[in-house]
């Protein structure tokens, strides 16, 4: 009976580590954020978000339980037209000044084959949120040749409609309402949460 105890909390213990969660942080240095919208129903024109952050929360090591979070600074977006940028600024369009941030955190994932998921979560853009659902592929995952850190590559893909969230009051025929949205990155996992 005696030695009930310690193997009980040995149990507890390795039961604790198991479920502990890790976070992985994004390397800025190695991600694009981008967007694509059709112009005049012939041309697409590529949007680029310079200045964002992502990270992940997970207790599983295929990430089959993983939380993701990101936010963007819209004061950075470019699609390399300064005339175009600056109306993307205005009211009618992000409101830049009201709502500086387009932010996202997912809600659930659900695994779809080796490494493809459906992430779905809510997204808020001007004020509003909606949920939307992406397609999230695991590229790889690798421990950093120098570093020695873990790390593990994400893309993200997925469609939405620029006026579910009041961005545009454009035709559709001059700008699409489908917004093409595509993220992918590298993350790395931060020190003290590597599994034992």
């Amino acid at each position: 009976m005696k030695r009930a105890v310690p193997i009980f909390i040995l149990l507890r213990v390795t039961s604790l580590s198991l479920t502990a969660q890790s976070t992985w942080k994004l390397d800025p240095g190695h991600a694009t954020m981008t967007f694509t919208v059709t112009h005049l129903t012939i041309s697409e024109i590529d949007g680029v978000f310079r200045d964002f952050e992502a990270s992940i929360t997970t207790s599983k090591e295929d990430f089959s339980d993983a939380v993701f979070e990101l936010s963007a600074e819209l004061n950075t977006l470019t699609t390399n037209n300064e005339r175009r940028d600056a109306h993307l600024q205005r009211e009618d369009m992000f409101h830049v000044e009201k709502y500086p941030k387009l932010t996202f955190k997912s809600t659930s994932i659900t695994k779809t084959s080796d490494k493809k998921f459906e992430l779905k979560g809510d997204l808020s853009i001007k004020g509003v949120s909606k949920s939307v659902s992406l397609e999230l592929t695991l590229l790889g995952a690798i421990e950093h040749p120098r570093s020695k850190k873990k790390m593990a590559g994400f893309k993200a893909t997925g469609t939405i409609n620029r006026t579910d969230f009041g961005v545009g009051n454009l035709p559709a025929m001059v700008a699409s309402e489908e917004i093409e949205l595509r993220a992918s990155g590298e993350f790395v996992l931060q020190e003290g949460d590597e599994k034992k």
